[in-house]
């Protein structure tokens, strides 16, 4: 057989076996069973099953308009992982829920203004209850903020990253999610050299400030129930000690 021959022959064997590759393709990925499921003649539910027969996704048109928008994953004996929304019915899935091996809600993600792009991420215990969100404001893919949540899903603090160096320069902190301080990093060097603390409604109280980010507080603005500014006071020294007062 000259070369000519066996070339030939090798891609007549190569397009068959392709062919048959595309002839049994639809097989290979299971049974996909449609359903209607309330009567109005249009399909709305579609099953897939695996090679095993086990169930592996089902898309829905859950309001029958004609688009898919839900559909559920599933390993194993139907032990569901996944599951896709499209909560505003654009036709592109904005909501996704993620589920433990226990079957509990692990976490979600969501397009949070419909632009495409997934910004906020929810963090669930084994009991299902929040205890951290993390939100992308600026659409890099890296969060920005971050939202922490006490034992009763209570809101306790929240980080931000406000210059987007994926460090914390701000945290607020609630006590029975009403804003009791707020602390920032106004030099960039991951410590806190600013605390704000507020009265009821978010009033503020009183500003402490560390001037020369030494970590010690040297100077101090105090205010009265109606946020007024009364009085500042200086360590000009740095001895912990206030020794100018200003009463305004």
């Amino acid at each position: 057989m000259n070369q000519y021959k066996f070339q030939f022959r090798f891609v007549r064997i190569l397009i068959i076996g392709i062919f048959i590759c595309f002839m049994f393709l639809p097989y290979a990925s299971g049974e996909v069973t449609e359903i209607d499921s309330n009567f109005d003649g249009k399909m709305d539910q579609w099953r897939y099953l695996s090679l095993e027969g086990k169930v592996s996704k089902i898309k829905y048109d859950t309001d029958y308009n004609g688009s898919i928008d839900q559909i559920e994953y599933y390993e194993g004996k139907k032990q569901l992982v996944k599951v896709e929304f499209d909560s505003n019915k654009d036709e592109l899935m904005d909501h996704t829920q993620y589920y433990s091996k226990s079957g509990n809600l692990a976490k979600v993600e969501k397009d949070s203004n419909y632009d495409g792009v997934f910004d906020w991420i929810e963090f669930f215990n084994e009991n299902e209850n929040i205890i951290r969100i993390e939100i992308d404001k600026n659409g890099d893919s890296h969060a920005d903020i971050f939202q922490y949540f006490d034992g009763n899903q209570k809101l306790m603090r929240i980080d931000h990253d406000t210059d987007q160096n994926r460090k914390a320069d701000r945290w607020d902190y609630f006590t029975n999610e009403k804003l009791i301080r707020v602390e920032f990093d106004t030099n960039s060097d991951f410590k806190p050299d600013q605390w704000q603390y507020f009265l009821g409604s978010n009033i503020i109280e009183k500003v402490e400030n560390d001037t020369n980010f030494d970590g010690k507080v040297d100077y101090w603005e105090y205010f009265d129930s109606s946020g007024k500014l009364t009085r500042r006071e200086s360590d000009r020294n740095y001895d912990g000690k206030p020794d100018l007062v200003q009463n305004q």
